[in-house]
């Protein structure tokens, strides 16, 4: 390309994609302090919160592995597996809603899904409020994280903690946005001709804005629907949200920020490769069927949306007392039925 065709391309994906802040954003009806995102990085880590003792918030969504934990499906409490991929953490506070249907209206209300749920965490609210009051040093947090309140240790405020820590993991300084700013040399021909291709061929169409997606919902296969061997016929997607017909296999557009480093790929994670996933998306979206160089170029493109991770470190978490509720680490299931949350039963 030119240096005129660099600087029209760089113009045109300005016109379509946002660079990720360096600033960690404001999180509406919950302000993000550091006492808070301080106890929120407690409660990530700390394995009581669930019924075995042995799973935490980072079990899933690995904070050293691109924000998901790498595998085609989670595994949860007695060694469950979980229906679908899990998301990464990374950037999620950008996503208009949260989960794979978008049920999840925000980062606080996503955060109680998993420590219900049978197949992942299988706690209550109950055992997570009686493990932290059991503690006096997490009552302490909670009193200087929530200041006022007469009874802190809700698990409203668990929620809010924790949300309030995940939107402090954004990974700016992208390759991309290093270009979108200007540094036109930052991307190599392959990865520029990937962009472009990226807009032409239409994916840019779902996959747009800050975080590359995570803002609508479409259907997976709005030309060609793949095989039930990547799209499982019994997960309908958004349509267990909606009950309409139309929200059958329609699912939120994925973010592609750190793509590269999370895969499996699609919410049955039945695709390692990324220029398989993109492969797939050209025919079931697009109607194109990619060439081996296409698809190359666009996911070479892509791995340039990896930022800077989030430093993070390990909090050190405050001894149990003799009051802390045990923990049941072999029973497959040790919640009743009626004490999981249903409705939130570990599809992410």
């Amino acid at each position: 390309m030119s240096p005129e065709e660099i600087e029209q391309l760089r113009a045109a994906a300005d016109e379509i994609f946002d660079a990720i802040p360096s600033t960690v954003p404001k999180v509406k009806d919950n302000a993000v302090t550091r006492e808070k995102t301080e106890l929120g990085q407690m409660l990530w880590f700390d394995t009581r919160l669930s019924a075995s003792g042995i799973l935490n918030c980072n079990s899933c969504h690995n904070l050293a592995g691109g924000g998901t934990d790498n595998l085609e499906t989670s595994i949860g409490h007695g060694w469950q597996k979980g229906p679908r991929n899990s998301p990464t953490v990374f950037n999620s506070i950008f996503n208009v809603a949260q989960f794979w249907d978008g049920r999840a209206d925000d980062l606080r209300s996503q955060a109680k899904g998993p420590i219900q749920a049978a197949v992942e965490m299988a706690a209550t609210p109950e055992h997570v409020v009686d493990v932290l009051t059991s503690i006096p040093t997490y009552q302490e947090h909670f009193r200087t994280a929530f200041p006022g309140e007469a009874d802190a240790v809700t698990f409203d405020n668990v929620a809010k903690a924790i949300e309030a820590f995940e939107a402090t993991l954004i990974t700016p300084g992208a390759r991309f946005d290093q270009f979108l700013e200007g540094n036109l040399a930052v991307l190599d021909d392959k990865e520029k001709q990937g962009l472009k291709l990226f807009m032409d061929t239409g994916c840019s169409a779902c996959h747009s804005g800050v975080n590359f997606g995570g803002q609508e919902y479409y259907p997976f296969g709005v030309v060609e629907r793949p095989g039930s061997d990547i799209l499982p016929l019994e997960d309908k997607g958004r349509f267990a949200v909606t009950k309409t017909a139309t929200d059958e296999y329609v699912f939120r557009a994925v973010p592609l920020r750190n793509v590269a480093l999370t895969a499996p790929y699609f919410h049955s994670g039945k695709v390692w490769s990324l220029e398989q996933a993109v492969a797939v998306m050209g025919v079931a979206q697009l109607g194109q069927e990619l060439t081996p160089h296409e698809t190359s170029a666009i996911a070479a493109f892509l791995g340039t949306l990896t930022g800077e991770p989030p430093r993070v470190e390990l909090p050190i978490l405050p001894p149990s007392t003799a009051t802390t509720p045990r923990p049941e680490p072999l029973v497959k299931n040790s919640l009743i039925k009626s004490d999981a949350v249903e409705t939130q039963n570990g599809v992410r």
